[in-house]
């Protein structure tokens, strides 16, 4: 197993896209570990004086691509041997911050309320490491959780360049909160590398991202990738050492909830006895259903089961 450091720059950090045609950032093999460094926000989103803003932040402002509106990403990581059909088990070993800020704000136009806010607004988040807490302009400190907001593959080459703001099969802008240090993140391949990329880091944020941010900040991330050939995946879906975790996204909020829940039958049925009958009534009594966010065009539902539920099953 090798220990690997991904920093980012201009050369590493690819700006608003994911593309199977992308040249990778770095080349790993199964097992190894990688500390990828990201960044986040447009020049806009910087704050005043007397933070500390990541030098590297600034030179992507000035020679990195804005290809189309989306997210600030580390990568492609390419994983050798990797190929359509397998699955990287992704697990999220630490998860820290890189700086003193972070920023929230409203566009019009934009999150879970579009029509009720004609003008833009913006706040700088104080952020304190070793208390690991956000304060917010009015004082109120919110203790954090940090997270990447984005996490994913490259998509079928077919596609061509998509954005990264939609969440779909590739992962991307999952903005689940759950997908914290001690996590494993499953994601299908669907390119020969996988071209793993992250960023989009969150210092906390709540279900539903409802005004289209979290604090969004700069994060580094530890993270152990394997390549799964025994597995056979077409979504994302994660596990914590307590609980397993389907998602489903889709521009119905609706029709998101019913393809994570079949995801989570499936899963059930797969590892169990259980039929997918009796897997249903079990996550009536067990199993959780939260809307990840509501902003992203293709809005996210994630159902939460706890292992301890599937006990004897």
């Amino acid at each position: 197993m090798a220990h690997h450091h991904l920093k980012a720059s201009p050369e590493t950090c690819h700006w608003g896209w994911f593309d199977a045609g992308m040249a990778p950032a770095m080349t790993i093999a199964s097992g190894d570990r990688v500390t990828v460094e990201t960044v986040s926000g447009a020049p806009e989103d910087l704050p005043g004086d007397g933070y500390h803003i990541p030098p590297e932040l600034l030179d992507i402002h000035k020679r990195s691509e804005r290809r189309m509106p989306g997210h600030l990403l580390t990568g492609p990581i390419a994983v050798e041997g990797a190929e359509p059909g397998d699955v990287l088990e992704i697990r999220l070993l630490d998860i820290k911050l890189r700086q003193d800020w972070g920023y929230t704000k409203v566009r019009p136009l934009a999150g879970a309320l579009p029509e009720d806010f004609d003008e833009p607004d913006r706040m700088t988040v104080d952020l304190d490491a070793e208390r690991n807490v956000g304060r917010l302009p009015w004082g109120t400190e919110l203790p954090l959780r940090p997270f990447f907001g984005v996490i994913g593959v490259a998509p079928p080459a077919g596609w061509g360049a998509i954005s990264t703001i939609q969440p779909r099969k590739n992962g991307g802008n999952l903005d689940n909160k759950e997908l914290i240090a001690g996590t494993t993140l499953y994601l299908p391949v669907w390119t020969k590398g996988g071209k793993l990329s992250l960023g989009d880091g969150h210092g906390v944020q709540g279900d539903g991202e409802v005004c289209v941010t979290a604090i969004e900040t700069a994060l580094e991330g530890e993270i152990e990738v394997h390549l799964r050939k025994d597995l056979s995946l077409d979504y994302p879906r994660a596990e914590t050492p307590d609980a397993r975790i389907t998602m489903g996204m889709n521009a119905d909020l609706d029709n998101a909830a019913s393809h994570a829940l079949r995801q989570m039958i499936d899963w059930i049925v797969d590892t169990t006895n259980l039929s997918r009958s009796q897997a249903f009534m079990l996550m009536s009594l067990a199993a959780d259903v939260r809307v990840t966010q509501l902003v992203n065009q293709e809005k996210g539902i994630h159902v939460v089961l706890p292992k301890s539920a599937l006990g004897g099953a």
